[in-house]
């Protein structure tokens, strides 16, 4: 068995503005509440491997792992893997960006999988996912939203 999720949100920003904010990774842990930190480890090229640690869960666990990120802005993709699955026996992300006449959607597609020893299995982590995407998206959406209508509303340079 295996888990997948698709989750998506139209941001009314531009293109760029979404792609500079979501793919600015060392500003996740201002971005997304669930990330207490992130540590790049190495970048080559369009990828970057880096250690995402999130705030303890309810039961005082902190949860950390390493991922891989490639960016490809001239196709509007970014794909991710962990490195470090932890408890899952595989996870690959897809994040789509599509210019819109209202916007800038954001698309976010995980396959996966979780181990059989995990504390959890497939259908409880697709819930879970889907339940975590939508709130973190509508989260990173009013923050973009919110940098555009401040870059908006700015006075012109002198």
């Amino acid at each position: 068995m295996s888990g997948h999720t698709e989750n998506s949100i139209t941001v009314d920003a531009p293109f760029d503005l979404v792609w500079d904010i979501t793919n600015d990774i060392e500003n996740w842990p201002r971005l997304f509440t669930e990330y207490s930190s992130l540590e790049v480890l190495s970048r080559e090229g369009d990828t970057t491997a880096f250690r995402l640690t999130m705030y303890p869960d309810d039961n005082g666990k902190v949860w950390s792992w390493v991922s891989e990120r490639t960016v490809d802005r001239a196709n509007r993709i970014v794909r991710a893997r962990r490195v470090e699955t932890g408890p899952f026996a595989h996870m690959n992300i897809l994040w789509e960006y599509t210019e819109l006449p209202g916007g800038t959607q954001m698309r976010w597609t995980q396959d996966f999988a979780m181990k059989p020893d995990a504390p959890v299995d497939d259908e409880w982590m697709t819930d879970n996912i889907n339940r975590n995407s939508r709130t973190q998206m509508a989260l990173i959406r009013d923050r973009i939203e919110q940098v555009a209508r401040d870059r908006q509303n700015a006075p012109l340079p002198r």
